[in-house]
């Protein structure tokens, strides 16, 4: 590439690793010249489902985030293990694996990397219709999950008050009101 503003990696090794991410340290070179370390978090990507169910109600769950330190009220999300090769198979997977909801059709809202001067993360957000509790929630060790529905009403103006404070929720919420809401 060709571009003034591209780094060039010199080494790169893994600092850190635990279940779910590595912390990867990098020696770059920037612009100017100037050799300089850069670490990031290295993780898979992830799968965000807004659910709604055939009368127009939203699936939630509410989730203990030990990084926030507070439960925090969320769409369904998941990481793409390896060997998912479409998208909308581990959005129902783990749509159902978190709520026990399953969905008649699923369509493709956006894609975002939401942290990209801190990881390489890109989450993949999906729209699920038709949405019944007909599967089996299949938690994680690591998860405790509680699930509810509600409106999108309801979840804009918590996202007004500053009540709704996951950025994966707020960003599918907002990106299906402006752009894909029917």
């Amino acid at each position: 590439m060709d571009d003034p503003l591209v780094w060039a990696t010199r080494d790169a090794d893994v600092a850190y690793s635990c279940p779910g991410f590595d912390i990867v340290r990098e020696t770059v070179e920037l612009p100017d010249g100037t050799e300089t370390d850069f670490d990031y978090v290295d993780e898979p990507a992830a799968v965000v489902v807004l659910a709604l169910t055939p009368d127009d109600r939203v699936v939630v769950i509410e989730e203990w985030r030990e990084a926030v330190g507070h439960v925090n009220r969320g769409f369904p999300a998941g990481t793409v293990e390896p060997g998912d090769d479409d998208l909308e198979i581990t959005a129902r997977r783990e749509l159902e694996e978190e709520t026990g909801y399953v969905a008649d059709a699923l369509d493709h809202l956006t894609t975002v990397e939401p942290l990209n001067g801190l990881a390489n993360s890109v989450h993949h957000h999906f729209v699920a219709r038709g949405c019944r509790p007909t599967g089996e929630q299949r938690l994680d060790d690591d998860e405790s999950i509680r699930v509810e529905t509600t409106t999108r009403e309801s979840l804009l103006d918590g996202l007004a008050a500053g009540e709704l404070r996951d950025g994966r929720t707020a960003l599918s919420l907002l990106y299906y009101e402006r752009f894909a809401k029917d």
